[in-house]
């Protein structure tokens, strides 16, 4: 409790002191990887807690037992959280499934020579700076968010907590990223093809499922379902380090929710950084729910 308003910098990067520490995220940096884990990345707020209940649901063949009994920091620990060793001692679970925020960069090679299959997740930047914004007003171990303007000047600066979007995105899912065992899975696909994201990841796990057993992932980790399963919504945490009285960790999971707060000013400012950051980049986002593919050019 004491570290909720401490910041540890490791490599230039910022990290909550609540839950990190310099020994966690240097050991988390020489992780010693065994050729059955399952990894899962992203940069805060892309639909990370929604990948830990696909594969825990995909494990159980589709029994939420787990799920709904055992919380999901515990089912799939944070590999730089100073917690995490212990939890991963204390399992008993055939597979490790392990979650991270940390960027290629600094994780890239302690995966090297490992066959743990990475599953990276992302989702179009607009949604995940409101998000994040939002998440900073409940979450006591981020700092205190000023006015919109200023986080999304710092969003696009990647002066955040946990670094910059456009180096964790672009680490990721360069081509050296791509030669480890990964599949990259967006928030958007969960969103609009939950029934067929499921089958991507099951097939990728080399964990075949029944159609039944497809069916009863999706009811389970829908939104809702995860919305009010108190073992993945985060209500648990206490109020002295999420005040739920000023949000909902799992708020609206809408696709394009940027066009409630962006302006259009602060849209074609987003518009330039963007396309400045990422002209080499071939990765297309979803911007808007009702529209199923849009290049990285139409933002």
């Amino acid at each position: 409790m004491a570290r909720l308003d401490v910041t540890e910098s490791f490599h230039g990067i910022s990290f909550p002191g609540h839950l990190h520490t310099q020994e966690s995220l240097e050991s988390a940096v020489k992780f010693l990887f065994k050729d059955t884990d399952v990894l899962i990345v992203s940069y805060p707020k892309s639909g990370t807690t929604w990948m830990q209940e696909i594969v825990s649901l995909i494990s159980s063949r589709g029994d939420p037992q787990l799920s709904r009994s055992v919380p999901n920091w515990t089912r799939a620990p944070w590999l730089e959280q100073y917690y995490c060793s212990a939890v991963l001692e204390a399992s008993s679970a055939p597979h490790r499934v392990i979650t991270t925020h940390l960027p290629y960069h600094l994780l890239g090679p302690a995966l090297q020579g490992s066959k743990a299959k990475v599953l990276y997740v992302s989702r179009n930047p607009k949604d995940v700076v409101v998000s994040f914004y939002y998440f900073h007003k409940m979450a006591n171990f981020l700092p205190e968010a000023a006015s919109f303007p200023e986080f999304l000047d710092q969003f696009l600066q990647g002066t955040l907590h946990f670094g910059s979007w456009f180096d964790h995105i672009r680490g990721w899912t360069s081509q050296t990223a791509a030669a480890h065992r990964l599949l990259h899975v967006t928030y958007e696909q969960m969103s609009l093809d939950l029934q067929g994201t499921i089958k991507r990841v099951s097939s990728f796990l080399q964990r075949p499922l029944v159609d039944d057993e497809v069916n009863n992932c999706v009811k389970h980790c829908s939104f809702s379902s995860m919305r009010d399963n108190q073992m993945v919504n985060y209500s648990l945490v206490p109020e002295q380090i999420m005040d739920h009285s000023k949000g909902s960790f799992m708020r609206k999971g809408e696709i394009g929710d940027w066009r409630n707060l962006f302006t259009e000013e602060q849209n074609q400012h987003f518009v330039s950084v963007f396309t400045s950051k990422m002209q080499d980049c071939t990765l297309e986002f979803v911007w808007e729910k009702q529209v199923k593919e849009e290049t990285n050019t139409e933002v």
